[in-house]
């Protein structure tokens, strides 16, 4: 286990309260997620398992603040994102979420330096504490010494740990990984695993949608959803 504060002594920085997914289609609508009620806390490690459509994505994509519940609550850190504008939501994620996704998504013509910088674009901070900050990012997912190639240059592993670097590059309080092994042979993925679920100890909180049972019994939890309903179990943990 992670060695957290028991849940029951800490306030959750995820809460989820009744939220449900509907989306209209020709007769009757399509509802996707059913009322779930979901608490994750500071610094856990949480993977997110179900069967292709079960709704994994529906609510990483609502967790990630991309996509609005039909239904219910959901705060962030003690903030309402629900009732937030689509502007302030938008300023919000920049600033809380970070997102890894199965297929890297990092700009071709960057190099690494590049592409981990890109979330602090708009930041008020000086280009010379956006540089440290990204090299700082690249040392820790062990690229200091790939920081100048390109993506096209890097192996696929290479690849996903930049867009680690990407995602914690900003501090962000949560980051949401999306099948981040998905693309990677079993041993990039362990060394990939094993930055992912390092970065508890450096304050995050990590959700892994994943499809492998061995990644999710190393997590704190594993929440299952099931035609849109959750269902969970505690981990071995790491």
């Amino acid at each position: 286990m992670s060695g957290t504060i028991p849940a029951t002594t800490q306030v959750p920085l995820l809460r989820c309260a009744g939220i449900g997914k509907t989306y209209p289609s020709p007769g009757a609508a399509l509802t996707i997620l059913h009322g779930l009620d979901l608490d994750i806390y500071p610094g856990e490690l949480v993977s997110i398992m179900g069967r292709s459509g079960a709704g994994k994505s529906t609510l990483l994509n609502i967790l990630g603040l991309l996509d609005e519940p039909s239904a219910g609550s959901y705060e962030i850190d003690g903030v309402a994102t629900t009732t937030m504008t689509e502007k302030a939501r938008s300023v919000f994620r920049g600033h809380t979420v970070g997102f890894v996704f199965q297929s890297f998504h990092l700009i071709p013509h960057h190099d690494a330096l590049g592409n981990v910088m890109l979330p602090l674009r708009h930041t008020r901070l000086p280009r010379s504490q956006r540089l440290d900050r990204a090299h700082a990012a690249l040392e820790l997912v062990g690229l200091s010494d790939r920081i100048h190639a390109r993506a096209g240059q890097l192996s696929g592993g290479e690849r996903q740990r930049v867009a680690i670097a990407r995602a914690i590059v900003h501090n962000p309080k949560l980051i949401l990984c999306d099948e981040p092994t998905g693309n990677l042979d079993n041993d990039t993925a362990e060394r990939v695993l094993d930055v992912l679920f390092g970065l508890p100890r450096n304050g995050h909180t990590v959700l892994i949608v994943t499809h492998d049972e061995s990644v999710a019994a190393r997590c704190d939890r594993t929440l299952r959803i099931d035609a849109g309903r959750l269902r969970e179990h505690r981990g071995s943990g790491r």
